[in-house]
């Protein structure tokens, strides 16, 4: 469908602030997402109403001051980057800490499980929190959290310290990440919003790639409390300047009341829909494709692909470039094409590399660097596809999407944990296993992607 034509200033105030006091009232229907709304055929004139509103840019309220899209985009996926530099910067150190506070290797992997478990439990948090009380202060409480929970790891005695201020670091590193998604749609919508959204996906795209490495050589350099004094110097830096550029973009009128009943109405409205889970599910096995690779790793890259610890730079730098590629794509094609192409041509490109790794491991060894040709094109389709999705998500709940935002991490989140535990020690007996095992994702995505976008689903279930 093509873009509509711009308006005059004046009308798209109006139009904006319309919208706004719809919304804030409750008066206003989540947007319609049929197949007009797609972009896969439809003329009725209600779906061309609603494609055009949700192609508007939302203006922010007069008094705030909100930064230009690159500098947003440096912010948002500054937060972000929080949840990466948590994990792979201290891998390297284990080791070290396990002589350090004479702990076990096990105890040491519990402070990535009191981590992670805390990260996923307060996911579903965040968005709830940041509808109810405002973006801008539930992204500076967590800030704060994050800064004396790393000083706290930096100074930690014994692995039992340790542990808890791991746990309050996984309390506040996901508020970033969550709360952002809802920024870019509190303030974008349509073509900008996708544009903005894989303009951050291409910045955060640095942290996997650089953590394990920069954590290793601080390792070598210093020692391990180091590492977490750098976690505490890069969250105060970044608190700075949260403080100081990042406005609040929800306004007080469409705030959703925090107490027992709100937080169910909303979470059983998300949870309920049956549109979220088609939509969540799309992003999620998508994602789960490639981090059945990444939680398989070692096995893959040492006992598959016969390389050293020190190169697994050939599995990561290539997955970390297609992210970025996918993530530049959206970018370009977004107001170009509808969403439900840019999904499409994800789906073609996941699908083909999956097919092609599959016959490439029924016929030949894994070896480099065919192996992980396949994988590189996937990270593009898959990048490809994100951004309008997860927007599509959003969009199904405009009243509180930062409740929508976290249920949808948090899908994310615990399939990916099931995926690290379950599937991928068993897919990494072979790499054929894991090609096959990506493959399966990719067809499973794409059934959910079919179910979301049927035209039976008229609107979210409420009930």
């Amino acid at each position: 469908m093509p873009t509509p034509a711009p308006r005059k200033d004046e009308e798209q105030n109006a139009d904006a602030d319309a919208i706004r006091s719809m919304i804030g009232a409750g008066a206003m229907d989540p947007p319609s997402l049929d197949a007009s709304a797609l972009g896969t055929g439809g003329n009725s004139a209600e779906a061309n109403a609603d494609d055009r509103a949700a192609y508007q840019v939302v203006q922010p309220p007069r008094s705030m001051t909100v930064p230009g899209r690159t500098r947003l985009a440096i912010i948002l996926a500054a937060l972000a980057m929080l949840g990466p530099f948590s994990i792979d910067t201290y891998l390297p150190a284990f080791p070290e800490i396990e002589r350090s506070l004479d702990a076990s290797a096990i105890q040491v992997q519990q402070t990535m499980t009191a981590y992670m478990l805390a990260f996923a439990v307060m996911i579903l948090w965040h968005g709830a929190l940041s509808d109810a009380l405002g973006r801008r202060i539930v992204i500076l409480v967590s800030l704060v959290v994050f800064v004396v929970a790393s000083f706290g790891c930096a100074s930690a005695h014994s692995i039992q310290y340790l542990w808890g201020f791991r746990i309050l670091q996984g309390l506040s590193a996901g508020a970033g990440i969550v709360v952002g998604r809802a920024i870019v749609r509190d303030l974008y919508a349509g073509p900008e919003a996708t544009k903005l959204l894989s303009l951050v996906t291409m910045i955060f795209a640095i942290a996997p790639a650089i953590a394990p490495i920069l954590g290793g050589w601080v390792v070598e350099a210093f020692d391990w409390r180091t590492i977490f004094l750098m976690l505490f110097v890069y969250s105060f830096l970044l608190l700075a300047a949260t403080w100081r550029l990042l406005p609040e973009t929800l306004p007080v009128a469409q705030r959703q009341p925090f107490n027992a009943t709100s937080l169910w109405n909303s979470y059983k409205s998300v949870f309920g829909t049956l549109r979220f889970h088609a939509y969540a599910g799309t992003v999620a096995f998508n994602f789960v494709g490639l981090f059945i690779y990444v939680a398989a790793a070692p096995v893959f890259i040492i006992e598959h692909l016969h390389l050293s610890q020190r190169q697994f730079g050939w599995f990561f730098i290539p997955s970390v470039s297609g992210i970025f590629l996918g993530a530049l794509l959206a970018n370009q094609l977004a107001g170009r094409f509808t969403v439900g192409k840019q999904v499409r041509a994800g789906f073609i490109l996941m699908g083909s590399a999956s097919i092609v790794n599959v016959l490439y491991h029924v016929w030949m060894p894994a070896m480099i660097p065919w192996s992980v040709v396949p994988v590189f094109f996937y990270t593009i389709g898959m990048s490809l596809c994100a951004p309008g999705v997860t927007l599509m998500v959003l969009d199904l709940f405009p009243t509180h999407r930062g409740v929508a935002a976290s249920c949808q991490s948090f899908v994310q989140t615990m399939l990916g944990a099931v995926a690290a535990g379950v599937l991928a020690p068993i897919l990494s007996a072979s790499a054929l296993n894991l090609a096959i095992g990506q493959v399966a994702c990719v067809f499973i995505a794409l059934a959910f992607w079919r179910v979301g976008r049927s035209r039976r689903l008229a609107g979210p279930r409420t009930h």
